[in-house]
């Protein structure tokens, strides 16, 4: 993705939307986008997974359809031990890998040179990266930007000072997947800023307050209340169409977990159930919209948006959170910076999305 730059009188490199001397190209030069970012193409071509590697059924179908059958997706399930111990092994590695994503972010460098980290990583552990080809999703991770809610592609846009972005980063290893993301900031321009640590310690903090209320007898429409209950404490927004899901020997499944408060979400939590939270908080509208390349989702207003995202093991008495951060992971959170006074005011990196 890569920004257009207002009023500027000449364009090129990683800021021209068409460059004929690179051949990077915005897609969709027609398309009405709400914010600042732009694609930015040729996408590289599809990295490949030694056969070695066991692979997820969706993996070399035509269109990456999962092909679930009805029953089991829609069923819940209560792993034994084994199983247990199976999604506690790939997510600890779901973590290695994101936390080795972060340790990339830096001015300059390209979301595809992330997902190159990303898909050799996961190579390392002799694991899948599940979105690759997951109902045709054409890279090993998401990497969303700014105003980008989630599901980005990465592309030749290079990060930049005063950017925050969301790597999510699923593994699968053993017959089973793993699920995790975190927005970081990217230098100490974005840190400064304090839109953007509002909106993504607020969404920090909503999957905290979530993550305390799971345990046996938890009802799934419960997180909802509490995360917009926070999230409206901070004058933040909750996006509605995206949900936590089950997940075990399946990408995405039962229950669904929704983020907003007065949803219909059905069931209780019991022992032995997997599933993610992940709440998606914007400075604005909580209502999105949909690139071209039919994954990208953005603010309706191009407001920026945050999102942190666990998978969880329900316990006898509680939960365990299997993608807990480890003592090295990078990011974390930061301090609200003080307030700019009036004679020394920036623009804001808010609703306006840049």
């Amino acid at each position: 993705m890569a920004e257009v730059t207002t009023g500027a009188k000449k364009c090129i490199g990683v800021d021209c939307p068409n460059d004929a001397a690179t051949a990077l190209h915005n897609p969709f030069p027609t398309f009405p986008f709400t914010g600042s970012l732009r694609p930015l193409y040729p996408l590289s071509d599809r990295r490949p997974i030694p056969d070695s590697i066991p692979h997820p059924n969706y993996a070399k179908t035509e269109g990456g359809n999962p092909n679930y059958k009805f029953a089991a997706r829609n069923s819940i399930i209560c792993l034994d031990k084994k199983q247990q111990a199976g999604m506690r092994k790939v997510c600890r590695m779901a973590r290695e890998v994101l936390d080795a994503a972060a340790r990339e972010l830096k001015p300059g460098v390209t979301t595809d040179y992330i997902d190159e980290v990303v898909h050799r990583e996961c190579i390392k552990r002799n694991s899948y990266p599940s979105p690759l080809n997951y109902s045709g999703f054409p890279k090993s991770v998401c990497t969303s930007v700014n105003e980008v809610i989630c599901h980005g592609i990465p592309d030749q846009r290079m990060i930049r000072e005063g950017d925050i972005i969301n790597l999510d980063v699923t593994l699968y290893h053993g017959g089973f997947h793993g699920d995790l993301n975190e927005t970081y900031y990217v230098g100490e321009k974005a840190i400064k800023d304090r839109d953007s640590v509002r909106v993504v310690e607020t969404a920090r903090e909503c999957l905290e307050e979530a993550i305390k209320l799971v345990k046996p007898g938890m009802a799934f429409k419960d997180p909802g209340t509490v995360i917009e209950k926070h999230a409206k404490s901070k004058s933040c927004g909750v996006i509605r169409t995206y949900c936590g899901h089950g997940i075990n020997s399946l990408f995405h499944c039962a229950p669904n977990i929704p983020h907003y408060a007065k949803n219909k979400a059905v069931g209780i939590a019991k022992p032995g159930m997997t599933f993610t939270i992940e709440p998606m908080i914007s400075l604005g509208s909580f209502r999105d919209k949909t690139w071209p390349d039919d994954w990208t989702s953005v603010t309706q207003d191009g407001s920026r948006t945050a999102q942190f995202e666990h998978t969880l093991l329900v316990t006898e008495n509680g939960v365990e959170v299997l993608t807990a951060r480890l003592a090295d992971s990078p990011g974390g959170p930061v301090e609200m910076p003080p307030e700019v006074k009036a004679d020394e005011e920036v623009p804001s990196n808010g609703t306006s999305g840049k």
